[in-house]
């Protein structure tokens, strides 16, 4: 009745126990620390719409938009003890031409920042992570990284449609989102609407603007006006 099997049984079943009930109070914990994220500025500096190969694996030429964009955010209260890292990125969304209830929307930019505890585990350079170590300065959360502040930043993924058509595209604009993933918890989104003491992304939208028209060459217009 009480041999060692059973006793091994009945001290791992202890141990699982206690362990999911001290990871559950860790996650929960979560909730006591306020979120406020908040961005300051988001608006595009750039329009351009060309046709033509958007990457080297492109098969065929199609329309695409050129956009820069500037991006001042503070995300620095989503980091916490018990936050591993957190994943930023930047979309550009418009209405569909087919479908008014549905909406388009493509990355065009991203960035992963991790907190002091887990920078290990990035894919990072010796001299970036030397760089990260340092600015951490041996805290386990450092707030700084929390601050978006990009000018005139450029595309890291090209904006394109199935259907081969940008230009003259109205009502796009850029939306900020997050991911938050904890070392023990659930994931978590940016926010529609406050949770407590989580609160909303605020100005997460940029104001609507239009893809502009492709261009014409001036020798194509002097062929044009001649003919």
């Amino acid at each position: 009745m009480y041999s060692s099997l059973v006793r091994l049984q009945n001290t791992f079943g202890f141990f699982t126990t206690v362990a999911f009930v001290v990871a559950l109070l860790i996650s929960a914990s979560d909730f006591l620390s306020p979120r406020t994220p908040t961005v300051n500025v988001l608006k595009t500096t750039q329009l351009q719409t060309v046709k033509g190969r958007a990457d080297y694996y492109s098969s065929k030429k199609e329309e695409y938009a050129i956009i820069k964009f500037t991006l001042d955010a503070d995300l620095s209260s989503l980091f916490t003890w018990n936050t591993k890292q957190v994943f930023a990125y930047v979309t550009a969304e418009w209405p569909s031409a087919q479908n008014n209830n549905a909406t388009n929307q493509a990355v065009i930019w991203d960035t992963i920042i991790t907190a002091p505890s887990s920078d290990h585990l990035g894919n990072f350079s010796p001299s970036k992570l030397k760089r990260l170590r340092k600015s951490a300065n041996g805290k386990g959360i450092d707030p700084s990284r929390g601050k978006l502040q990009l000018k005139n930043q450029r595309l890291k993924y090209p904006l394109t449609h199935p259907t081969g058509r940008l230009a003259n595209t109205e009502d796009v604009q850029l939306k900020l989102h997050y991911n938050v993933q904890p070392w023990v918890g659930f994931l978590s989104w940016n926010q529609v609407q406050d949770w407590g003491k989580w609160k909303a992304l605020k100005n997460g939208l940029s104001k609507k603007f239009t893809l502009p028209a492709i261009k014409v060459k001036e020798q194509a217009k002097k062929k044009t006006t001649r003919a």
